[in-house]
Parts: C-alpha cells; structure tokens; sequence
C-alpha cells in the first residue's frame, strides 16, 4: 500500500487538483449543521480534503501513509495541522477522541479483513455522540468488472491498485454493527460513482 501511494505522488503533483472533492463539501455541511468542531482524517493525502473543514472553524488531524504527500500539504496547500505518518491500517495514532471523522476513498482499497478493522477503529476514537462518513467507490463506476478479478467484487487495477467496489448489501453487512444510518450514492467525475456512508455512535 505505501509503495502504491508513493508511486502516486512521486512527481510532487497535487493530482487532483487543490479543490477539495464533493463529497468532502457534503461531509462538511454535515458536520457544521452537527456542530462538529474536531474532526479525524485518515488517508487525508495532501490536504485537498481538509480545507473546507478548516475553513468551517474545524479543527483537523490526518494520517497519510506516504512523506511525499506530507510534504506536499505543507508546501503546496500551507497546511499547519497534526498528520500521523503512517498506514491506516495501523490506527490508532493517538488516544484522542474526535466528534467526527471523514474518510476518503481509502476503505475500497483494502482488503476485507483491513477494511473491518479500519471501521471499528474509527468508531472506537468517536466521541459519543459523534459521527463518522466514509466514501467508497460504488459497483456502479465505470471501472467496476475492469482489471484482474482476485475476489468477490474485488479487482486489481491501474498501478497495483486492489479495489472492492461497494453495493448496499456489503455496506449493510461491513457497516450495520457500526452505527450506520444512512448512505448514498454520489458522481465525484465522470462515471466514478461512490457511496457516502454514514455512521452514527450513540
């Protein structure tokens, strides 16, 4: 996984541009409408993502597998916030507990096992009270079926990339036991169609 990201941020390229993404503008309404004020942003990359939540007043924490986007945070978009260097498949980072947590197109690259984990250990650092939203990417993009097959809607793709695509029945299955209230399904580009996930701790 590192040397996949890596990769991917090789060129020092903000690939994505600076803009954040539109489900990042859905989770930050979100949470301001909440009155969420310190979120947890695992997989926040280099920082596209963070800057509407800064914006809203929030105060933010990432955890970024690979240095280079690290770096690119700090250089390209001037972030000055907390980023834990590491996988998130190694969380916790910290012992603190946050009232809201978003978590951007990183589940949908693990595997099952890390994807279980990765769940139940963002919802063990919500505060009560607090929410969660994950974005994953749907059997309904375009890229769905494409690549090699290794497992049940799950594919190996562009640069080494393992992708489980998402229907309501996993996200049901993966996510029920973990607050999960709501979902729906989103187009962040031209035929990439993804799920915000919404999860709830009581």
């Amino acid at each position: 996984m590192k040397e996949f990201w890596e990769e991917n941020f090789k060129d020092k390229q903000t690939m994505w541009g600076e803009a954040p993404a539109p489900s990042a503008l859905f989770a930050r309404d979100y949470f301001v409408e909440k009155d969420v004020k310190n979120i947890l942003i695992p997989g926040i990359g280099y920082g596209r993502n963070a800057q509407p939540f800064l914006e809203a007043g929030m105060s933010v924490t990432g955890i970024e597998i690979s240095q280079t986007a690290i770096d690119l945070a700090k250089e390209k978009l001037s972030l000055d916030i907390p980023i834990h260097h590491g996988s998130v498949s190694d969380m916790p980072f910290d012992d603190k507990s946050y009232d809201g947590i978003f978590c951007y197109c990183v589940i949908h690259l693990l595997d099952e096992e890390s994807r279980i984990k990765l769940i139940k250990d963002c919802y063990a650092q919500l505060q009560p009270g607090a929410t969660m939203i994950f974005t994953a990417i749907s059997k309904n993009a375009s890229s769905y079926g494409k690549g090699e097959k290794i497992g049940d809607d799950r594919f190996a793709q562009h640069k080494g990339a393992q992708i489980f695509f998402y229907d309501e029945d996993s996200i049901k299955r993966e996510f029920d036991q973990y607050g999960l209230i709501e979902f729906h399904e989103v187009e962040e580009s031209s035929g990439m169609k993804f799920f915000n996930i919404v999860c709830h701790k009581v």
